[in-house]
């Protein structure tokens, strides 16, 4: 095993074993490296390593801890290698993104909130009244976005929008001869979604949304879209 391989192995059995816990201070690194017996230089890159995942925090001055291992704040750390996932696997990653969204959706339905429902119309009609590709895809995220976080469950909420991000790199909304029936297609999915929650119907909504997204796996399949990442 390659040293800084084994310092990161060493460091992730001492947070999953709970020896350091959430936001616990690292041991001075003279005795870490010592317990782990790697050195210096191995031990700094295996702790980069956790760092670029959200697990460990680096304070100037004060030293090196463990994150609050917030599953939702590790989980948005996944773009970082979601965002260069080819359109295949986007598509197996859908299927995850359909099952989390219909659960996120029935229990949004099941809070009965009428503020949620207010704020899903006024997105919606916003989203219905516009043309534009760029605003459409906004629109499009702070809709689901708020489902899922009326949903209750950070992490669903922090996974979802982790593939729909990429998801959104494969523009479907883009002028052709096709804009007109995707959109009005689109809208209509939205809108079910919002009848459903609006009628406080889990199980309606839960179906509402899995055929949406279902949607979008036709559409990505059949247009195949260049990834566009650059633009907003």
């Amino acid at each position: 095993m390659a040293a800084t391989d084994k310092a990161l192995a060493g460091l992730r059995q001492m947070i999953a074993s709970g020896q350091l816990g959430p936001r616990a201070k690292f041991p001075p690194e003279p005795e870490l490296c010592d317990h782990l017996g790697v050195s210096r230089s191995s031990l700094r890159e295996a702790v980069r390593s956790l760092a670029a995942l959200g697990v460990i925090e680096s304070r100037h001055g004060s030293g090196t801890y463990v994150s609050a291992l917030d599953p939702a704040a590790i989980i948005s750390r996944f773009s970082l290698s979601v965002e260069l996932i080819p359109l295949e696997g986007v598509l197996e990653l859908l299927e995850v993104r359909r099952v989390l969204e219909s659960h996120a959706t029935a229990s949004a339905a099941a809070r009965q909130d009428p503020d949620l429902e207010a704020r899903l119309g006024d997105i919606l009609d916003r989203l219905e009244s516009t043309t534009d590709a760029i605003e459409i895809q906004f629109l499009d995220a702070e809709f689901h976005n708020a489902i899922c976080t009326a949903g209750g469950n950070p992490t669903v909420t922090a996974l979802t929008g982790v593939i729909r991000g990429r998801g959104g790199h494969y523009r479907i909304f883009e002028p052709g001869a096709d804009f007109d029936a995707i959109k009005q297609t689109s809208d209509r999915g939205h809108r079910a979604i919002l009848d459903a929650i609006s009628t406080r119907d889990p199980a309606a909504a839960a179906t509402a949304a899995s055929a949406h997204i279902a949607q979008t796996e036709l559409w990505l399949r059949a247009l195949r879209p260049v990834p566009r990442p650059d633009l907003p």
